[in-house]
């Protein structure tokens, strides 16, 4: 992660949402996008001759420090990528939700759990099509769309609703990547996912390292799944 490691204390940043934790190759490795995708949507992108504006960012910034609640809302943009949603389409959605939510508002949960009304409201001010829905109607009752779901699934949140930690493989799984254990890399109880990978590609068998680290074989078979398909 940024930090390298958690030495910092929540005290060192305003939030935890504001606390700087990647750089952008990090953010594409974590979340399994191609080069460069996170730096586009964070940041925005020229091309040319012609600027294209950030979809996570207010403006761009030039930075390539990642926040953690960036990151939070670049995951969640990532499930509607994955099924076929230009990202430029969902950028007036997300200024009228940071206008009547403040930052971050796709790190939250609340916005789309408690405001479903409100943000039927955003959908249709910004012209969203039905791919794009974060609340969908049916039967005269409002649900998550499916991509909501799955990324609240991915999440979990605090008492004052900051993304704490983000499950890549699911809430029941066991991997975790927090921003305040490892530099915000992904870890099963504290051990990062990638030293597990690394040395079972080396040769050291599942039972070995669930005995040398104090874990579960599904513990090491979780990490080794998430290395495949995310961080590869």
């Amino acid at each position: 992660g940024y930090w390298g490691c958690n030495t910092l204390t929540m005290s060192s940043v305003p939030s935890l949402l504001d606390r700087p934790v990647y750089r952008f190759p990090e953010v594409d490795r974590l979340l399994g996008l191609r080069s460069g995708t996170s730096r586009r949507w964070i940041d925005g992108y020229d091309r040319g001759g012609t600027h294209y504006p950030p979809v996570v960012r207010e403006q761009s910034t030039g930075s390539d420090v990642v926040t953690w609640g960036e990151f939070v809302e670049t995951r969640l943009l990532s499930e509607y990528r994955n099924t076929g949603v230009p990202m430029l389409r969902m950028r007036p959605a997300v200024q009228i939700l940071r206008r009547d939510f403040g930052r971050y508002p796709l790190a939250r949960s609340k916005p789309f759990t408690d405001s479903r009304d409100l943000i039927l409201k955003v959908q249709d001010e910004s012209a969203l099509d039905r791919r794009m829905r974060f609340v969908v109607v049916r039967t005269g009752q409002i649900f998550l769309s499916e991509e909501m779901v799955r990324h609240l699934d991915h999440v979990s949140f605090d008492d004052s609703d900051a993304p704490t930690v983000v499950h890549p493989l699911g809430n029941k799984a066991p991997v975790a990547i927090d921003p305040l254990v490892r530099g915000g890399e992904p870890t099963i109880n504290g051990v990062p996912t990638e030293v597990l990978a690394s040395l079972h590609r080396g040769g050291d068998s599942i039972a070995d390292l669930a005995r040398w680290y104090d874990l579960s074989e599904t513990d090491v078979d979780a990490a080794i799944a998430y290395e495949t398909t995310f961080a590869a």
